[in-house]
């Protein structure tokens, strides 16, 4: 049969912000505390509740007032999706109210009608590392069984809102994420001397149940909607051939794709047992939990993919493969934050992936994090074309080897806060927003060289990536 290497003619080309890192207007039209708002450096070091240190996230690039400026440019670009996340304390400040917050709801009315005014169809993320802090805090957070029962209930509000303007969802970012920042990740405190991850594994099962609710409440609302689960997939290879080196990296990542085995198998894997036997777990589930999750499975799988490392046997795991630096390989150069560039590597995953769920993927974040510098008036980030360009090479590979891909959401494709170092000096867009890590500036936002280059690409699916 003869082929060749190119994107489907209905591929999902567009990009993907997230509402904590872009809205801003933190407590504004009756928004709620989120673990967001707490979290002044970052997601990586946590809950600093009593901090009078600046948080950028609270201002943002204030996406809020500025969504029909950036939509306009994201339009211009030629974005068939945008992939953005309802702020749950926008719709629910507390997040266990009975009635939910109009305002917070308007919002979102007004933001996804002007993406359909361009013909953009919304992809959106129902809870993307901002818990309403009054359910960590108070309720325990998804430790607490009871958590199920108001995420669903917010669910149902927005998909009986928004059934007829929104057909893609996803109900967790980086669901794996739980292991390495809880909080953000699971929406749980470890207490001291608690049992880590005995706290991870039971919120995580509080999560897939929820997940198979959602995924059921979400087909029955809105019946040609699909439903994905979110993961963080960037890659990891033995630092070395040694046998030890091998199997414990195959370890590693299968920590990664237990949450994806449950969420697109619907059934837990039999190796999680040797490693809650270790770890002394014991998961509590009730009724028909297994059921719900058997039957109510994820239509497609996105994940994140920035890089890869290196495991070598011996070296602390902090619990999966996206969310760890290992041990840098020698054969690839690094980002100015650190993170390797392997985009053959992405090819590697999306065969991993596609081999082990026979699902559709879609690419939902990949992007290169950098210190960009305006010359001029300009800024000439070749640099970040360079990395995209590659990928998307290793990409076509991957469809050509079968893999079957629904579409490409550029991570940051305007300036936005850094989910792991809370600045905004890390810039990943097309578009550069005039705001600083002291907060100052004017927002303005500048077009940047990829601007138009992505605006190629999309132009020509794909076809011309020079």
């Amino acid at each position: 049969m003869n082929k060749t290497k190119s994107f489907p003619k209905d591929f999902l080309w567009g990009g993907a912000i997230a509402a904590n890192q872009a809205e801003g207007a933190y407590l504004e039209d009756g928004k709620g505390l989120s673990t967001a708002d707490l979290m002044p450096y970052g997601l990586m070091k946590g809950i600093q509740e009593n901090s009078t240190d600046l948080n950028l996230y609270h201002e943002a690039v204030d996406f809020y007032h500025h969504y029909k400026e950036d939509i306009a440019m994201f339009a211009e670009m030629g974005f068939k999706v945008f992939r953005t996340s309802i702020a749950w304390s926008r719709i629910f400040p507390k997040g266990d109210e009975l009635i939910p917050n109009e305002k917070g709801l308007e919002f979102y009315d007004n933001l996804f009608d002007e993406l359909l005014t361009y013909g953009i169809e919304p992809i959106v993320t129902i809870s993307h590392f901002e818990t309403p802090w009054h359910l960590v805090k108070e309720n325990g957070g998804w430790k607490n069984r009871k958590t199920i029962d108001h995420y669903i209930r917010y669910c149902e509000t927005i998909f009986t809102r928004y059934k007829d303007k929104v057909k893609y969802w996803i109900g967790f970012n980086e669901i794996n994420n739980i292991h390495t920042i809880p909080t953000a990740g699971g929406g749980i405190l470890i207490e001291e001397n608690e049992n880590r991850l005995q706290a991870i594994y039971q919120a995580s099962h509080h999560m897939f149940v929820a997940s198979a609710l959602a995924t059921k409440l979400c087909q029955e609302i809105i019946t040609d909607a699909k439903m994905g689960a979110m993961l963080s997939l960037s890659g990891v290879y033995p630092n070395t051939c040694h046998p030890d080196d091998v199997f414990e990296t195959y370890e590693l990542r299968r920590r990664s794709l237990f949450f994806s085995d449950v969420l697109l198998r619907g059934t837990y894997p039999s190796y999680i047992n040797r490693i809650w036997d270790k770890h002394g777990v014991q998961v509590k589930m009730e009724g028909n939990d297994l059921e719900l999750i058997k039957k109510h499975t994820a239509d497609y799988l996105g994940f994140s993919y920035y890089r890869s490392t290196t495991h070598k046997a011996g070296t602390p795991i902090l619990g999966h493969t996206g969310g760890i630096t290992g041990t840098p390989n020698p054969f690839l150069e690094s980002t100015s934050w650190g993170w390797q560039i392997d985009s053959k590597g992405l090819r590697y995953v999306c065969n991993e992936l596609y081999d082990r769920y026979q699902k559709p993927l879609f690419i939902i974040e990949n992007g290169m994090g950098t210190n960009d510098e305006i010359v001029n008036g300009e800024i000439n980030d070749d640099y970040r074309i360079d990395y995209i360009k590659v990928h998307l090479k290793e990409m076509k590979e991957a469809i050509d080897d079968g893999v079957e891909l629904m579409g490409y959401t550029y991570w940051g494709p305007i300036d936005i806060v850094s989910a792991g170092t809370g600045e905004l000096k890390k810039r990943y867009g097309f578009i550069y927003v005039d705001r600083d890590n002291e907060g100052k500036g004017t927002f303005k936002r500048l077009k940047k060289k990829s601007f138009n280059w992505y605006k190629k690409v999309i132009e020509t699916n794909g076809a011309d990536l020079e």
